[in-house]
């Protein structure tokens, strides 16, 4: 699977890069986890700061065009990025982190 950067717009606001890539594979289109590692190593970013947004692959098409928010810490895309969005890109929410060991000292 090949990764090229097709655009960065810096956003200093949101402590993020908004990215657009293409993305050439081989088989069937890779799973939205598959595409943020591979995101991540090409920009040399933990995994746990790139959301990858949206997937667009067209029908027959070997190229898929994808849209990321690539932020400075993952703490940065906790804040600023929707629950449904941390979900799906398997990045864990604070609440859910600290929730655990509050329900225990308590």
């Amino acid at each position: 699977m090949d990764v090229d950067i097709i655009s960065e717009e810096e956003n200093p606001m949101l402590h993020r890069t908004d990215v657009t890539f293409e993305l050439t594979h081989d088989e069937a289109t890779p799973s939205r986890l598959q595409v943020r590692d591979s995101l991540a190593a090409k920009l040399n970013k933990d995994a746990d700061e790139v959301v990858i947004r949206k997937l667009d692959t067209k029908f027959g098409m070997r190229k898929t065009v994808g849209h990321a928010k690539v932020y400075e810490t993952a703490d940065d895309a906790r804040d600023v990025e929707q629950d449904h969005m941390l979900e799906r890109n398997k990045i864990v929410a604070d609440a859910e982190e600290g929730g655990d060991a509050e329900a225990e000292e308590a």
